[in-house]
């Protein structure tokens, strides 16, 4: 179920309430463009700054909108294993297919915290689970015999891997075995982690070319080196704009651009500066998305 190329959806606001219609379109077109996988409620969706209500409103519309089409991915991290609880028992109960947790951020967790926070969600839920590391983000780097351990466990299934290290990527791999999904969090190692036995991504960038990443995906799994590193490529400085500033925010200033949301953040993240903003353009014009 979780292979291939999932987007990590932005959440749209209109004057500060989410904006369900523009929601509702950028899902449709993820899926007419061959997308195969939505997850609502990542950090791209700005789920730090949703209040339950709204993190409950968004993956309802994501759900009622897939209709069983794609499979809904639904973050319900927290750094909080009890809030983490609530919310994947939430997911489930709205229709979600799967939960995507990140590692607690802010509390730092030894090793064996991560286990029993995971251990214990995993208990609470019959809902798939896809872990989430990204050091970056939390200041704790899930250590691949972490994971291991955590792949023993029925419905922990995967892991969307954002740490930057295809040693750690290649002994996550090499220890959970061929049933469990290793998906890069990274855009711009969407391929090498393919091209080493992951599974798909998770992808910020596929908000605005999904067909691009699922074609990616798509060559990689057929074994057709030469396309998927040829996308590689062609994608490669679109993959790096997208992180000119704090995820999300240039995406969803070309999202903008694009005529797809209105120019909207929630604080505290706040539109590009000027001169990022005319670079964002810039390399959107070079892709004919403006």
């Amino acid at each position: 179920m979780f292979e291939g190329s999932f987007v990590a959806i932005v959440t749209p606001f209109n004057n500060g309430k989410v904006d369900a219609s523009a929601l509702r379109g950028l899902i449709e077109f993820q899926i007419e463009n061959g997308t195969n996988g939505i997850v609502p409620c990542g950090t791209t969706g700005e789920s730090a700054t949703l209040n339950h209500a709204e993190h409950e409103e968004v993956i309802r519309i994501a759900v009622e909108t897939c209709k069983g089409r794609i499979p809904v991915l639904a973050g319900t991290g927290s750094n909080a294993t009890l809030e983490a609880v609530e919310l994947t028992q939430r997911a489930q109960k709205i229709g979600a297919d799967g939960a995507l947790l990140i590692t607690p951020y802010y509390n730092k967790p030894t090793q064996e915290g991560l286990f029993q926070h995971f251990s214990m969600v995993a208990k609470e839920t019959d809902l798939p689970i896809i872990l989430y590391n990204v050091p970056s983000r939390t200041s704790v780097n899930m250590v691949s015999g972490t994971v291991a351990r955590l792949s023993a466990i029925k419905n922990i299934v995967g892991i969307k891997e954002a740490s930057g290290s295809l040693v750690q990527v290649s002994e996550i791999i090499d220890s959970c075995g061929p049933d469990f999904s290793v998906i890069s969090g990274e855009d711009a190692l969407t391929w090498p982690i393919l091209a080493i036995g992951g599974k798909g991504v998770i992808s910020v960038t596929a908000n605005l070319v999904p067909k691009k990443f699922a074609k990616l995906c798509q060559a990689a799994r057929a074994g057709d080196v030469d396309k998927a590193k040829a996308l590689h490529y062609e994608l490669l400085n679109l993959n790096d704009i997208m992180f000119i500033e704090t995820n999300p925010i240039p995406v969803k200033a070309a999202l903008a651009l694009m005529g797809r949301i209105e120019n909207e953040f929630r604080l505290p993240l706040c539109a590009p500066t000027e001169e990022h903003l005319s670079q964002l353009k810039t390399v959107l014009e070079t892709y004919d998305l403006v």
